[in-house]
């Protein structure tokens, strides 16, 4: 199986299921949130944590959340909308969390990165694993279980 087949194979596995829907409803609600208040989530936020273009970051990233939240729901192109998920969750976590180990220490770092790490290890295992069952990637790419 070469690497374009390898990335939209859906995988059969039910229980990938659960990981789409806590990946994609997390993602849709902090995608739709950067628009719906910026100042508090999008704009706003990456200009407190001193991300250059706050304004444009926000709704890009924003809508990066949206889209392939969606995708992953739907399990649709999931391997393919996971990469953008596990780039966001890397640069959060780099962004936002190293200043907190800087200045409160490991243990405070991991009780502030737990959601983050939680949806980079989701977004890592989508990769991996693919969509699974009830997703469109089925439909679409079926694979024979072996």
């Amino acid at each position: 199986m070469n690497w374009k087949q390898k990335l939209l194979t859906p995988g059969h596995e039910k229980s990938t299921f659960l990981i789409r829907l806590m990946l994609g409803v997390v993602f849709l609600s902090e995608g739709i949130q950067k628009f719906l208040f910026p100042s508090l989530r999008g704009a706003g936020r990456f200009e407190k944590i001193g991300l250059p273009e706050p304004e444009f970051l926000g709704y890009f990233v924003g809508g990066f959340e949206v889209f392939c939240g969606l995708l992953i729901l739907l399990g649709l192109l999931t391997r393919l909308a996971a990469i953008p998920t596990l780039i966001i969750m890397i640069v959060a976590l780099a962004s936002t969390k190293t200043q907190i180990l800087s200045n409160e220490g490991f243990w405070s770092m991991m009780h502030a990165s737990r959601t983050d790490w939680a949806m980079m290890l989701g977004s890592i295992f989508l990769i991996i694993k693919g969509s699974g069952q009830w997703a469109i990637d089925q439909l679409i790419f079926p694979q024979k279980q072996y």
